[in-house]
């Protein structure tokens, strides 16, 4: 892990196509041109969406979910046999399954909005520039809440039930118990989780390339689909490089 990093950073003060034995040094050039790049700071902007509202839906959801599949009652075993599927799903898949969801034609979000006379909010969600972010950040958020849910549920069955029982006893129920009991004693866990959220929103990349490829007018770009552009379509790797360093 250290040597690629310190490697990126060296790669990151010289000009350099990729494929030429001849590399120019420019020094800072690439970090001075990075912070007055427009287009970067929006990409970084977009990643601070999916990490704000695609990380809160993630944590919100896959504990709300993880606490209703853990009782024993029918929906409980329904929905454990259920939530892992977006998961266990390749990301490719995804993107091809959500662009279907989303066309405008025959997706099926529009079809159903059209099926209960809401027909004039349908739109094209990946064409649009105010709607294209939030659609991937909702297909961000139906990928990746499985794991999570996952998580909290092992961290919820590691509580003693003798903890609920006389949590019952001195009258703390539904959410006081939850905000005085559970979540205190699944600390660690949130921490754990909200690290790993923190990682894959900043390195979102293959939902928004196969399903927008950054657009429309650069509305979806993230810093890694821009990163891309610049070292393997412009071919200015010390350039994308010094992006790889900031990401």
């Amino acid at each position: 892990v250290i040597v690629p990093v310190i490697e990126a950073f060296a790669y990151s003060l010289f000009r350099w196509r990729g494929v030429s034995e001849h590399k120019e040094y420019v020094g800072l050039d690439n970090f001075e041109r990075l912070v007055e790049d427009p287009v970067f700071r929006q990409a970084l902007v977009h990643n601070l969406a999916f990490l704000v509202v695609g990380g809160a839906a993630i944590l919100i959801l896959g504990l709300a979910i993880a606490h209703a599949v853990h009782g024993n009652g029918r929906w409980s075993r329904a929905l454990r046999s259920v939530y892992l599927f977006p998961q266990v799903i390749s990301g490719v898949v995804v993107a091809v399954l959500w662009m279907f969801i989303y066309n405008p034609s025959f997706g099926v979000l529009n079809g159903f909005l059209k099926g209960v006379g809401l027909g004039r909010w349908a739109l094209d969600w990946l064409g649009t520039p105010s709607t294209a972010l939030w659609a991937v950040i909702a297909t961000f958020v139906w990928h990746g809440v499985g794991f999570y849910i996952m998580l909290f549920s092992a961290g919820l069955r590691t509580i003693p039930v003798e903890v609920h029982e006389a949590a019952l006893l001195d009258g703390a129920e539904g959410l006081r118990r939850f905000r005085m009991i559970t979540l205190p004693l699944l600390w660690a866990v949130l921490r754990i989780a909200t690290v790993y959220v923190v990682i894959n929103a900043l390195n979102v990349f293959a939902l928004v390339f196969l399903m927008t490829v950054g657009g429309p007018d650069r509305r979806t770009e993230t810093m890694l689909t821009y990163l891309y552009e610049q070292a393997f379509k412009n071919s200015e790797f010390g350039y994308g490089t010094a992006l790889a360093v900031a990401n």
